[in-house]
């Protein structure tokens, strides 16, 4: 009878995980809790694996040299979910329609350019939702114009959100009106999928972004940020870092809109409570 070698089991110590959760906090803001030693090391096991290595250090090795973020982001893909869906916390784009038609009305006839950034992403549908919304002002209001700026720390989930496409049950939350507007039904490996509409992608900007960078290098001031559920990664003298980053590249009269499971309490930063989740720089 054959015998069949199974591959070695590889452990983490606690030591190594702290060094894990060490340098994930120090590249990307995201601080591991003490109970996720076992979800770490099965999928880093899987990561040495593949990359063929020999054991943890080494791979820990690869992940220190490595200055381009792409492994440290692989690693932060391998241990996060990325729940997100269309129109989650549907509440927030009812504000943007209704904030955005108060500024349509100021601007009058003048043309009005509004800047967005979905500092989060994930898969698009975050930035796809704002794009609906906004669009559907730009076929009421022919002034208006959006520049869309969507980001995260991930290239590999930016680029499945450039390409656009879901399968059915991810549509569950979009009106069917905005479904036969702005996707095409497709054929992907032999299933049914569906495409955003070209003229929803031209409207965003997909870019690799790390919210942990000293200092953010954007040329222009956001009219608003979303900035949804990533903060609850982060500890307080994170968050606090990052939202005063972000709020130096709000223009006056701009919005920071948060998760609904976040707050900006205990936080020093210039932006006025609106309303749950909701501030504004005055």
């Amino acid at each position: 009878m054959p015998v069949i070698e199974l591959e070695p089991k590889l452990e983490i110590s606690h030591k190594e995980y702290e060094l894990i959760r060490q340098l994930v906090y120090e590249r990307a803001g995201i601080n591991l809790g003490d109970n996720r030693q076992h979800l770490v090391q099965a999928r880093i096991a899987k990561i040495i694996r593949r990359k063929k290595l020999s054991c943890f250090d080494e791979y820990f090795q690869f992940l220190k040299s490595d200055r381009t973020g792409t492994e440290i982001a692989s690693l932060i893909d391998a241990i996060s979910t990325n729940t997100t869906y269309f129109f989650r916390e549907s509440d927030h784009f009812d504000f943007l329609t209704a904030s955005l038609e108060k500024r349509i009305e100021q601007a009058g006839n003048a043309p009005l350019t509004i800047r967005i950034w979905s500092a989060a992403s994930s898969s698009g549908e975050e930035p796809y939702t704002i794009a609906m919304v906004v669009h559907q002002l730009m076929l009421k209001y022919s002034q208006l114009s959006l520049k869309l700026l969507a980001t995260d720390i991930s290239q590999q989930i930016l680029e499945k959100a450039k390409v656009g496409i879901y399968p059915p049950e991810r549509l569950k939350n979009i009106p069917k009106s905005y479904i036969r507007q702005y996707f095409r039904k497709i054929t992907r490996d032999k299933e049914l999928a569906y495409e955003i509409a070209p003229e929803l992608k031209k409207l965003i900007t997909f870019a690799n972004f790390n919210l942990m960078i000293p200092q953010y290098p954007f040329k222009y001031g956001f009219d608003y940020v979303f900035c949804r559920n990533v903060m609850i990664y982060f500890d307080r003298t994170t968050q606090s870092a990052v939202v005063n980053k972000i709020a130096q590249h709000i223009k006056p009269g701009g919005y920071l809109i948060v998760g609904h499971s976040e707050s900006l309490n205990n936080i020093k930063h210039p932006l006025k409570y609106i309303r749950p989740t909701i501030y504004m720089k005055g």
